[in-house]
């Protein structure tokens, strides 16, 4: 497998994420489509303070996402993880570990904890393998990771 290179954008190219967005509706996921259509609209271009947005490349090809939002229902020390998506032809290679070792090392910049909400089994098995620990008490989140300070 060629290397892969997680990069921190500040402008998205759209067009390169079109295999993601086609792959990932596929599979009967919209989130993907959900993070190009909030970007080229302007609605979430992880651009306030404390947000980021990571994509995971090989070669020249898009093969993974993730976004850091603030956390718009709780305090400002709360991150939000967003649209983690990696192409399946890459999966189990560590590329879902490795944008997620990016948004938390960004996150613990600003925030206290992070959250996230998945309904996805294989997700909530992945997010507890990084350390994510199940929030049952939250309708707007289902994982939250405490991030102590460096």
């Amino acid at each position: 497998m060629n290397e892969i290179i997680i990069l921190k954008v500040k402008q998205l190219d759209t067009q390169k994420l079109n295999r993601l967005v086609e792959e990932s509706a596929g599979e009967g996921f919209r989130h993907i489509k959900r993070l190009v259509n909030d970007f080229e609209s302007g609605v979430n271009k992880f651009d306030k303070d404390g947000e980021a947005l990571f994509i995971a490349y090989q070669g020249n090809d898009v093969v993974g996402v993730c976004g850091l939002n603030q956390d718009l229902n709780v305090r400002k020390e709360v991150g939000r993880v967003r649209r983690l998506y990696v192409s399946q032809r890459v999966r189990r290679f560590g590329i879902g570990r490795m944008l997620m070792d990016s948004v938390i090392e960004e996150a613990r910049k600003n925030y206290k904890m992070l959250v996230l909400k998945t309904d996805n089994p294989i997700a909530d098995t992945f997010y507890r393998s990084i350390g994510f620990m199940v929030n049952i008490d939250s309708e707007n989140d289902c994982h939250f990771l405490l991030l102590p300070s460096n």
